[in-house]
Protein backbone atom coordinates (compact mmCIF):
# COMPACT_ATOMS: atom_id res chain seq x y z
CA UNK A 1 0.00 0.00 0.00
CA UNK A 2 1.39 3.37 -1.02
CA UNK A 3 1.24 6.21 1.46
CA UNK A 4 1.47 9.90 0.65
CA UNK A 5 4.31 11.98 1.99
CA UNK A 6 4.11 12.78 5.67
CA UNK A 7 3.87 16.30 7.06
CA UNK A 8 6.89 18.50 6.57
CA UNK A 9 9.17 18.54 9.64
CA UNK A 10 9.33 22.34 9.45
CA UNK A 11 6.43 24.56 8.44
CA UNK A 12 7.26 26.49 5.28
CA UNK A 13 7.95 30.19 5.51
CA UNK A 14 4.96 32.34 4.46
CA UNK A 15 5.67 33.55 0.89
CA UNK A 16 5.13 37.23 1.73
CA UNK A 17 7.73 37.03 4.51
CA UNK A 18 10.17 35.21 2.23
CA UNK A 19 9.67 37.91 -0.43
CA UNK A 20 10.37 40.75 2.03
CA UNK A 21 13.46 38.95 3.29
CA UNK A 22 14.77 38.34 -0.24
CA UNK A 23 14.44 42.02 -1.10
CA UNK A 24 16.50 42.95 1.96
CA UNK A 25 19.09 40.28 1.12
CA UNK A 26 19.34 41.33 -2.53
CA UNK A 27 19.85 45.00 -1.67
CA UNK A 28 22.43 44.24 1.02
CA UNK A 29 24.25 41.76 -1.23
CA UNK A 30 24.61 44.44 -3.90
CA UNK A 31 26.02 46.92 -1.35
CA UNK A 32 28.43 44.39 0.16
CA UNK A 33 29.69 43.04 -3.17
CA UNK A 34 30.00 46.53 -4.58
CA UNK A 35 32.00 47.73 -1.57
CA UNK A 36 34.46 44.85 -2.14
CA UNK A 37 34.85 45.61 -5.83
CA UNK A 38 33.11 42.40 -6.89
CA UNK A 39 30.14 44.10 -8.53
CA UNK A 40 29.53 47.31 -10.42
CA UNK A 41 33.05 48.61 -10.83
CA UNK A 42 34.76 51.39 -8.84
CA UNK A 43 31.60 53.46 -8.49
CA UNK A 44 29.86 50.66 -6.59
CA UNK A 45 31.81 51.55 -3.45
CA UNK A 46 29.42 54.47 -2.95
CA UNK A 47 26.21 52.56 -3.59
CA UNK A 48 25.16 52.42 0.08
CA UNK A 49 25.44 56.18 0.84
CA UNK A 50 23.86 56.96 -2.53
CA UNK A 51 20.95 54.63 -1.75
CA UNK A 52 20.50 56.15 1.70
CA UNK A 53 20.25 59.62 0.15
CA UNK A 54 17.90 58.42 -2.61
CA UNK A 55 15.65 56.04 -0.66
CA UNK A 56 16.20 56.79 3.05
CA UNK A 57 13.88 58.94 5.15
CA UNK A 58 14.94 62.37 6.37
CA UNK A 59 12.97 64.94 8.34
CA UNK A 60 14.20 67.77 6.11
CA UNK A 61 12.43 66.18 3.15
CA UNK A 62 9.25 65.69 5.17
CA UNK A 63 9.36 69.31 6.33
CA UNK A 64 9.82 70.44 2.72
CA UNK A 65 6.80 68.44 1.55
CA UNK A 66 4.62 69.73 4.37
CA UNK A 67 5.82 73.31 3.90
CA UNK A 68 5.34 73.39 0.13
CA UNK A 69 2.29 71.16 -0.04
CA UNK A 70 4.03 69.14 -2.74
CA UNK A 71 4.25 65.37 -2.41
CA UNK A 72 6.30 63.97 -5.30
CA UNK A 73 6.43 60.18 -5.56
CA UNK A 74 10.23 60.17 -5.41
CA UNK A 75 10.00 61.47 -1.83
CA UNK A 76 6.71 59.91 -0.68
CA UNK A 77 8.08 56.47 -1.55
CA UNK A 78 10.82 56.98 1.04
CA UNK A 79 8.26 56.18 3.73
CA UNK A 80 8.41 52.59 2.44
CA UNK A 81 11.77 52.23 0.67
CA UNK A 82 13.84 53.28 3.69
CA UNK A 83 12.99 49.92 5.25
CA UNK A 84 14.98 48.05 2.60
CA UNK A 85 18.18 50.09 2.89
CA UNK A 86 20.42 49.41 5.88
CA UNK A 87 23.36 51.23 7.36
CA UNK A 88 25.61 48.16 7.46
CA UNK A 89 25.69 44.42 6.85
CA UNK A 90 25.16 43.76 10.58
CA UNK A 91 22.17 46.11 10.62
CA UNK A 92 20.59 44.20 7.73
CA UNK A 93 21.49 40.81 9.25
CA UNK A 94 19.70 41.43 12.56
CA UNK A 95 16.70 42.99 10.82
CA UNK A 96 16.46 40.03 8.45
CA UNK A 97 16.67 37.45 11.24
CA UNK A 98 13.95 39.17 13.25
CA UNK A 99 11.80 39.53 10.12
CA UNK A 100 12.01 35.79 9.48
CA UNK A 101 11.26 34.83 13.08
CA UNK A 102 8.39 37.25 13.73
CA UNK A 103 7.08 37.08 10.18
CA UNK A 104 6.78 33.30 10.35
CA UNK A 105 4.84 33.37 13.62
CA UNK A 106 2.51 36.14 12.47
CA UNK A 107 2.19 34.93 8.88
CA UNK A 108 1.03 31.47 9.97
CA UNK A 109 -2.02 33.08 11.59
CA UNK A 110 -2.60 36.22 9.53
CA UNK A 111 -3.20 36.11 5.80
CA UNK A 112 -0.58 37.30 3.32
CA UNK A 113 -2.12 40.75 2.87
CA UNK A 114 -2.58 41.28 6.61
CA UNK A 115 1.02 40.21 7.29
CA UNK A 116 2.30 42.59 4.65
CA UNK A 117 0.17 45.40 6.06
CA UNK A 118 1.51 45.00 9.61
CA UNK A 119 5.01 45.38 8.22
CA UNK A 120 4.56 48.22 5.72
CA UNK A 121 2.05 50.44 7.56
CA UNK A 122 3.92 50.43 10.91
CA UNK A 123 7.07 51.30 8.96
CA UNK A 124 5.30 54.33 7.49
CA UNK A 125 3.92 55.30 10.91
CA UNK A 126 7.36 54.93 12.47
CA UNK A 127 8.93 57.27 9.94
CA UNK A 128 6.20 59.89 10.35
CA UNK A 129 6.43 59.84 14.15
CA UNK A 130 10.23 59.99 13.93
CA UNK A 131 10.02 63.02 11.63
CA UNK A 132 7.14 64.90 13.20
CA UNK A 133 8.01 64.48 16.87
CA UNK A 134 11.78 64.60 16.90
CA UNK A 135 12.99 66.59 13.94
CA UNK A 136 16.19 64.51 14.08
CA UNK A 137 18.38 65.39 11.06
CA UNK A 138 19.90 61.90 10.83
CA UNK A 139 18.76 59.51 8.13
CA UNK A 140 16.26 56.84 9.13
CA UNK A 141 16.96 53.53 7.39
CA UNK A 142 16.35 49.86 8.04
CA UNK A 143 13.49 47.41 8.47
CA UNK A 144 13.21 47.61 12.25
CA UNK A 145 10.08 49.83 12.43
CA UNK A 146 8.29 47.32 10.19
CA UNK A 147 9.71 44.40 12.17
CA UNK A 148 8.44 46.02 15.35
CA UNK A 149 5.05 46.18 13.65
CA UNK A 150 5.24 42.39 13.38
CA UNK A 151 6.23 42.27 17.05
CA UNK A 152 3.08 44.28 17.76
CA UNK A 153 1.00 41.74 15.82
CA UNK A 154 2.68 38.85 17.64
CA UNK A 155 2.02 40.59 20.96
CA UNK A 156 -1.65 40.89 19.98
CA UNK A 157 -1.77 37.14 19.33
CA UNK A 158 -0.26 36.43 22.75
CA UNK A 159 -2.54 38.99 24.39
CA UNK A 160 -5.60 37.36 22.85
CA UNK A 161 -4.51 33.84 23.78
CA UNK A 162 -3.77 34.80 27.38
CA UNK A 163 -7.17 36.44 27.62
CA UNK A 164 -8.88 33.28 26.37
CA UNK A 165 -6.96 31.26 28.98
CA UNK A 166 -7.97 33.66 31.73
CA UNK A 167 -4.37 34.63 32.48
CA UNK A 168 -2.78 38.04 32.93
CA UNK A 169 -2.63 39.65 29.51
CA UNK A 170 0.11 42.08 30.55
CA UNK A 171 2.52 39.16 30.11
CA UNK A 172 2.11 39.53 26.36
CA UNK A 173 4.20 42.70 26.48
CA UNK A 174 7.26 40.95 27.93
CA UNK A 175 9.01 40.76 24.54
CA UNK A 176 8.67 44.45 23.69
CA UNK A 177 9.76 45.37 27.22
CA UNK A 178 12.85 43.20 26.87
CA UNK A 179 13.75 44.65 23.47
CA UNK A 180 13.35 48.23 24.64
CA UNK A 181 15.52 47.48 27.68
CA UNK A 182 18.24 46.09 25.38
CA UNK A 183 18.06 49.23 23.23
CA UNK A 184 18.38 51.38 26.35
CA UNK A 185 21.46 49.47 27.48
CA UNK A 186 23.10 49.72 24.07
CA UNK A 187 22.24 53.41 23.94
CA UNK A 188 23.92 54.03 27.29
CA UNK A 189 27.00 52.04 26.27
CA UNK A 190 27.48 53.17 22.68
CA UNK A 191 25.50 56.38 22.41
CA UNK A 192 21.80 56.80 21.88
CA UNK A 193 20.14 57.19 18.49
CA UNK A 194 16.53 58.28 18.32
CA UNK A 195 15.40 55.58 15.88
CA UNK A 196 13.89 53.72 18.86
CA UNK A 197 11.02 56.19 18.61
CA UNK A 198 10.25 54.87 15.12
CA UNK A 199 10.48 51.29 16.42
CA UNK A 200 8.07 51.99 19.29
CA UNK A 201 5.62 53.72 16.93
CA UNK A 202 5.86 50.72 14.61
CA UNK A 203 5.08 48.36 17.49
CA UNK A 204 2.06 50.37 18.63
CA UNK A 205 0.73 50.59 15.07
CA UNK A 206 1.14 46.86 14.46
CA UNK A 207 -0.59 46.00 17.73
CA UNK A 208 -3.56 48.30 17.08
CA UNK A 209 -3.89 47.23 13.44
CA UNK A 210 -4.16 43.61 14.53
CA UNK A 211 -7.57 44.31 16.11
CA UNK A 212 -8.84 44.91 12.57
CA UNK A 213 -6.71 42.82 10.18
CA UNK A 214 -6.24 39.60 12.18
CA UNK A 215 -8.59 36.67 11.47
CA UNK A 216 -11.75 37.35 13.44
CA UNK A 217 -10.17 40.41 15.01
CA UNK A 218 -12.94 42.86 14.15
CA UNK A 219 -15.68 40.51 15.37
CA UNK A 220 -13.71 39.88 18.57
CA UNK A 221 -13.33 43.62 19.16
CA UNK A 222 -17.06 44.26 18.64
CA UNK A 223 -17.96 41.44 21.03
CA UNK A 224 -15.61 42.86 23.67
CA UNK A 225 -17.05 46.37 23.28
CA UNK A 226 -20.63 45.10 23.54
CA UNK A 227 -19.76 43.06 26.61
CA UNK A 228 -18.18 46.09 28.28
Amino acid sequence: MRHGPGPAPVNPLPPVVAALFLVIVAVEAAFSLGARGLLGGPGAVGWRPMAIESYGFNVAILDWMIGTGRWPLEHVQRLVTYQFVHASFTHALFAGIMLLALGKMVGEVFGALATLSVFVVPGIAGALVFGLLLGDPQWLVGAFPGVYGLIGAFTYLLWTRLGEMGEQQIRAFTLIGFLLAIQLIFGLLFGAYNDWIADLAGFATGFLMSFFVSPGGWARLRARLRHD
